[in-house]
């Protein structure tokens, strides 16, 4: 089976969502389910599908989100020692070599990607090129309008 690198906060979250469907969501369409079949005819019964349809979703998201929980590695960052070596879960800030941009990214699995809060999966191409580089090195990385070099100026552990 795959295994899935997740960060402390990306399980957290998952599991927070696993209990919101399974305590919350999933009561309410039970009883939306029957509120509808008591109004009669099912098979021209919108509200009556409607619901189905809703709870055939949610099943199908707590079944994949317990997969994943199952196969997920939790990597805490906070807990290995800091040797400015990028990996999975720290925080890296790079500087385009030509432009003195500096950008900051922490590198995360692939379900808590999110690039508006500088959460990069892990295997994007920056991310990629970053692991298992060092502070002061300087990176290439391709893009679809061609290579950009960066240099890491801090890893974090956070």
């Amino acid at each position: 089976m795959t295994k899935y690198p997740m960060t402390v906060q990306g399980a957290r979250a998952l599991e927070e969502e696993l209990a919101h469907l399974t305590k919350v969501v999933r009561p309410k369409l039970s009883q939306d389910i029957g509120t509808a079949r008591e109004l009669g005819d099912l098979k021209e019964n919108a509200e009556y599908h409607a619901a189905r349809e809703q709870q055939g979703m949610v099943e199908a998201r707590v079944r994949d989100i317990e997969g994943r929980l199952q196969n997920a590695v939790v990597i805490d960052v906070t807990s290995i020692a800091h040797t400015g070596k990028v990996i999975f879960g720290t925080t890296v800030e790079i500087a385009n070599v030509d432009t003195d941009e500096s950008v900051t990214y922490q590198i995360v699995g692939e379900d808590e990607a999110e690039i508006k809060l500088g959460k990069i999966s892990v295997g994007s191409p920056i991310a990629r090129a970053l692991i298992g580089k060092q502070e002061g090195d300087v990176v290439t990385v391709k893009t679809p309008s061609g290579t950009v070099e960066y240099e890491i100026v801090e890893v974090r552990h956070i």
